[in-house]
């Protein structure tokens, strides 16, 4: 029974496969262009999975478009297509633009904006053409749920084909060409300012903003109230009443009336 028990192991173990796909062989940072140095062969259980490369010659002069881990197998949707090179453009997907916005340290929500994140673009500012002084400057939420391609870092592509990060006070954003367009004019704008919003990456409602003025942090404050005038009450004259007098003439006797001068129009 032992005997039997052992050698079903031993022959179990001589009938699982493994195969041999192609891995990182360090880190390998977004925007590389695969060299033979980069890349080792890392051995897993089974067939090849889907999407995964059995040889180097697959990845040789491809762009990585997301960060690679040493000894990670290499899928081909990590790799920009065949002949497009490397650098930032090799991650933009067709149909979508990267468009830069020159941000500070506040502004980059102190350095935590980092590639694959999820934002919302604010800008603030007096409207050009505001009628009401009273209102001062405004903000409105320009774009929703943009995905954020790097931060903090300019990726160049040197002459020997190694990638180096150059900081810089800039976030690139992906966005559609109508997105470019509008997000361009407000960067351009000397008298606005943008902020970046963190969003949760699962959280991609887009729901309508509608902005607030700095006007509206403390209401409308009622002054002391005016006094109302009061009319003065109209004199009323009354006429004086009229008085009969008695007049003799002689043996004569009549009665008479006369109005007094108030009673005068």
């Amino acid at each position: 029974m032992v005997a039997k028990l052992v050698g079903s192991r031993i022959q179990g173990n001589k009938t699982a496969t493994t195969t041999r796909v192609v891995g990182a062989a360090t880190d390998i940072k977004l925007g590389t262009i695969l060299t033979k140095d980069n890349l080792t062969t890392v051995e897993i259980s089974g067939g090849v999975p889907k999407g995964f490369l059995t040889k180097p010659e697959e990845a040789i002069g491809r762009g990585v478009i997301s960060d690679l881990y040493a000894g990670e197998p290499i899928l081909d949707s990590r790799l920009a297509p065949i002949g497009s090179g490397g650098g930032l453009a090799a991650a933009i997907p067709q149909g979508m633009r990267a468009c830069a916005v020159r941000v500070d340290d506040v502004v980059g929500v102190s350095g935590f904006v980092t590639p694959g994140m999820r934002v919302d673009v604010l800008i603030s500012g007096v409207p050009p053409g505001q009628v009401d002084p009273n209102q001062g400057p405004q903000s409105r939420t320009l774009l929703q749920n943009i995905q954020v391609l790097s931060a903090g870092a300019e990726i160049q592509n040197e002459k020997d084909n190694q990638n180096k990060a150059k900081p810089v006070q800039v976030v690139n954003l992906l966005v559609s060409p109508d997105q470019a367009e509008t997000l361009t004019l407000a960067s351009n704008q000397g008298g606005l300012r943008i902020q970046l919003v963190l969003r949760n990456p699962l959280d991609t409602k887009t729901d309508p903003v509608a902005g607030t003025a700095e006007g509206n942090f403390f209401g409308k404050i009622a002054g002391p109230e005016k006094p109302k005038s009061v009319a003065a009450p109209k004199k009323v004259v009354k006429p004086a009443a009229e008085a009969p007098i008695e007049v003799f003439n002689g043996t004569t006797r009549s009665e008479e009336k006369f109005v007094s001068p108030e009673a005068k129009p």
